[in-house]
């Protein structure tokens, strides 16, 4: 079985009891270092509300130089992952699961697996998307992660970021 570190925090439900036997089962079965999923945005106040669809796609490698990244609610690495690249850069406000991404997926590599389905409801409102003003920051610290891997975004990569999650709404 799959040594994997499991974190929700207080804005994300499970979206049904057997989200975590699924996601071993999968992993195990793709033999991947890593998997993620669907997620979908609720009413903060109601979450049987659906706000937006966040489905994400299979991976392919230089995909973070297009603005993608997997929603950081349904990431999950085994234990193996953080030992060898290290755990989230908490120094990083708003984008630490942003960079911790960016740092094994697209730098070291690691392999990925996708998992079609919606395993997270996440309650709208989060810190990045709270306000204009946090979206920048948020960016700005997008633009830190980069720099933090010694990685260099392609000219619209940061701008193309935000512009992607447009579909999520339609």
């Amino acid at each position: 079985m799959a040594t994997l570190l499991v974190s929700l925090g207080r804005t994300s439900l499970h979206a049904n009891n057997s989200v975590i036997s699924n996601i071993v089962a999968a992993i195990n079965k793709n033999n991947s270092d890593s998997i993620y999923a669907d997620l979908v945005y609720v009413d903060r106040l109601n979450p049987k509300k659906t706000i937006r669809t966040w489905r994400s796609g299979e991976y392919k490698h230089n995909l973070f130089l297009k603005g993608w990244m997997p929603p950081h609610p349904t990431f999950f690495v085994k234990k193996w992952v953080y030992e060898k690249y290290g755990k989230y850069n908490t120094s990083l406000k708003s984008a630490a699961d942003y960079e911790f991404m960016l740092r094994v997926l697209h730098k070291h590599g690691i392999s990925t697996s996708y998992f079609p389905e919606t395993i997270t409801k996440m309650r709208t409102g989060g810190e990045s998307n709270a306000s204009l003003n946090n979206r920048l920051r948020a960016n700005s610290e997008d633009r830190k992660a980069w720099k933090l891997n010694g990685l260099k975004p392609n000219l619209f990569t940061l701008i193309r970021k935000p512009l992607s999650k447009i579909k999520q709404f339609f």
